[in-house]
């Protein structure tokens, strides 16, 4: 018997499961929400039942919905399995991915998403490209690397970029900090703070990138590469800082320090892969990608999808 269900229903349904809203899900899929909402209303119209509750935040499915979804659970991550089979098939099993990142906070995550390419992927040599990159596309250029992170989908001969996600940079400070009683800080609230960050570039720090250097706002610095000692400088005094929240999460969880939104509309950064143009082909990358990007969107709190900016 012929069946209407196609796999593209079947990737709404968990992405609707796992963001809990219909307009999320359609980001985390790339559908406008018209669209994914005609997906939906396909199905419940060939079987005549809805599949969720319009009305319940987050989303809750019907009995028809879960039955719809268990099906999705169980094809989905067989199907994800056999396209890899046929790449290796085809492609070969074999290959290196050094990975190069730009990112101090990146590294707590990655681990993960290693960790579950791996197994799926044995035999291709996995690797960090040792310590914090500042031209990590360079290293790419050179092949010294063959996947990087990066916070900038700057145009370069012979690179393509594919987007992870964007992610939520707060403001924190002591608790008993002068401006822990604002809840949303402008660039002049920096003004006359030190500023404790990672030892990277100006030009690689969205806050002063997007933030104060437009204002011309430069306020002193203090630098240290762990985040627990910026966090611990934060405590004491010593000045404040902006990371992302899925960094800071659990140290405000213990109360350790404070968090506050950064300008009116918050500050947003990005996250992308790079790797040169005649390994765009490489299901082994590509499928490392997708499994940060997953990874990202089930661990980690506060991210959206991420377009490519227009050319």
């Amino acid at each position: 018997m012929d069946s209407i269900i196609e796999l593209r229903h079947l990737k709404t349904l968990l992405a609707l499961e796992e963001t809990g809203s219909v307009s999320l899900a359609a980001k985390r899929v790339f559908l406008t929400q018209s669209a994914l909402s005609h997906q939906i209303r396909t199905l419940e119209n060939y079987y005549e039942t809805p599949l969720f509750e319009r009305k319940s935040s987050p989303v809750r499915f019907t009995p028809a919905g879960e039955r719809l979804l268990q099906l999705a659970r169980d094809l989905m991550p067989q199907v994800a399995a056999a396209e890899r089979d046929m790449a290796q098939i085809i492609e070969g099993k074999a290959g290196e991915l050094r990975l190069a990142v730009e990112c101090h906070t990146c590294f707590d995550w990655l681990m993960p998403a290693m960790g579950e390419f791996r197994p799926l992927w044995p035999q291709v040599e996995l690797d960090i490209v040792s310590g914090f990159q500042a031209d990590p596309v360079g290293l790419l250029l050179q092949h010294r690397a063959d996947l990087a992170i990066v916070s900038e989908a700057e145009p370069h001969p012979g690179i393509i970029y594919q987007p992870l996600f964007t992610y939520g940079m707060v403001g924190i400070c002591a608790k008993d900090h002068p401006l822990a009683a604002k809840k949303i800080w402008e660039a002049e609230d920096f003004a006359d703070e030190t500023l404790i960050t990672y030892p990277v570039p100006d030009d690689m720090l969205d806050l002063l990138r997007k933030v104060l250097l437009p204002k011309g706002i430069n306020p002193p610095r203090r630098h240290s590469e762990l985040t627990i000692a910026i966090i611990q400088l934060v405590a004491s005094r010593r000045g404040i800082s902006a990371l992302p929240y899925w960094t800071v999460m659990p140290y405000l969880e213990k109360g350790y320090v404070v968090s506050r939104q950064i300008t009116e509309n918050g500050l947003q950064s990005n996250l992308y892969t790079a790797m040169r143009t005649e390994d765009q082909d490489k299901t082994y990358l590509d499928n490392f990608c997708r499994i940060v990007r997953e990874l990202g969107f089930a661990e980690l709190p506060g991210l959206s999808v991420l377009e490519m900016p227009a050319k």
